[in-house]
């Protein structure tokens, strides 16, 4: 036991020095570990299947699509939108009939009320509290709270990529057209990118 043993409550019981040895001795959790060729995909390789490109497509932002896979995710997203749309259109008929209902009742409370008093015409003087009766227990179904309708918000119309996150339409994609460049080439010598 160290010489504040007893006091230190707050010291880490697994230091930074153990740690670093069980790191070293496991080999996890080492900063010198490096990827396999099979961790990185290929130059010629879809973003979203990690397959190599058939009809190959970029983004503005320089993301590389299969033009198949690239359409199939607009059109689900386009689907998924329609749905959305349906779902919040049936929440905005029920919210606006759960407005007249309550406007219906509200106005049937107040005739009632109305009624009542028109009735008594002279009001009796031994007026009693209307208070609700306590129940003994706390777990009554009258008693529970309700639990309230998930709100839906009115669904976005644009479809981002799913790579940079930004909007994508169909007219920012572009044909990628790959050549292979032959050592003897007069531009083989040059950069990837001046080519």
């Amino acid at each position: 036991m160290t010489r504040h043993g007893r006091n230190a409550t707050n010291a880490a019981v697994y230091s930074y020095h153990e740690r670093k040895k069980d790191a070293k001795s496991s080999g996890y959790g080492s900063e010198k570990t490096r990827f396999s060729k099979d961790s990185i995909k290929g130059f010629d390789c879809c973003s979203l299947t990690l397959q190599p490109c058939e009809n190959p497509v970029v983004t503005k932002e320089g993301w590389l699509y299969d033009k198949e896979a690239i359409l199939k995710y607009m059109l689900e997203k386009k689907q998924e939108y329609a749905r959305k749309c349906k779902e919040y259109e049936r929440q905005k008929t029920e919210d606006l009939k759960d407005l007249q209902e309550l406007a219906e009742a509200e106005k049937a409370a107040a005739i009632d009320r109305f009624e009542k008093s028109e009735k008594n015409i002279a009001p009796s003087k031994n007026v009693k509290d209307d208070k609700k009766p306590l129940l003994p227990s706390f777990w009554v179904p009258a008693m529970t709270p309700q639990a309230s309708k998930t709100k839906v918000e009115k669904p976005d119309k644009t479809i981002y990529c799913p790579m940079s996150g930004k909007p994508l339409k169909m007219k920012d994609l572009i044909d990628v057209k790959f050549h292979l460049i032959k050592p003897d080439d007069k531009d083989a010598k040059k950069s990837l990118i001046a080519r």
